[in-house]
């Protein structure tokens, strides 16, 4: 049921979104690199897409992931049980997405993420940046060519831009992951800093968003 659930919101947000960008299913499954035929069992909820799938659709749209995974709402208090969440994976993560929150001008969603031993997940690189927590196991994470070993406890934030791995150190790795994306969907230069930017003047909440 989940599944069937999670199947029909993805089918219904891409729909929309594919025709926001006025895009074909052909024009998409060209700027995805995701066959036609795929795309068409994914709008009918039909489809399992598999991490890779669900970032490509996000790049090829210039939308965060949470666009097509999950319905907006925003009530005062929102508790989510891990169990009854669809699982996103691929071959060495799974993901569960906890939450989207929408700043003044950045997009926010929150994971909680688990990488299986045995494999190595490799990212080509998306908009924004990677936030990290590790909460058991061992974790590198980051560039492939020097990836960051983080131990329960540690964080580190990278832009996600440039290709980065995931693998773990021996044994199943929990994590927290949490994206940050500009509100545009604009990828972030590799160069970008992980500091928190320090508020513009005239910078407000926008009501109904949530924080």
């Amino acid at each position: 049921m989940v599944r069937e659930q999670a199947g029909r919101v993805l089918g219904a947000n891409l729909r929309a979104l594919r025709a926001r960008a006025g895009l074909s299913l052909s024009g998409l499954a060209r700027a995805s690199g995701i066959a036609k035929g795929t795309l068409s069992q994914l709008e009918s909820g039909a489809g399992n897409p598999t991490i890779e799938t669900v970032f490509s659709l996000s790049n090829a749209l210039g939308v965060p992931v949470s666009s097509l995974l999950t319905e907006r709402e925003d009530p005062d208090v929102l508790l989510v049980r891990s169990a009854g969440l669809e699982v996103l994976s691929s071959n060495a993560v799974d993901l569960r997405m906890l939450r989207r929150m929408d700043l003044t001008d950045t997009v926010v969603e929150l994971y909680d993420q688990r990488v299986r031993p045995g494999e190595v997940q490799h990212s080509a690189g998306h908009p924004g940046r990677e936030h990290v927590v590790v909460t058991s196991g061992r974790l590198r994470v980051g560039p492939p060519e020097a990836p960051y070993e983080l131990g329960p406890g540690d964080y580190v934030c990278f832009p996600a831009a440039a290709p980065h791995v995931y693998e773990t150190v021996g044994g199943p790795v929990l994590s927290v992951l949490m994206l940050e994306y500009p509100a545009a969907a604009h990828p972030v230069p590799p160069v970008a800093s992980c500091a928190v930017p320090a508020p513009r003047q005239n910078a407000h909440p926008v009501p109904g968003t949530g924080a």
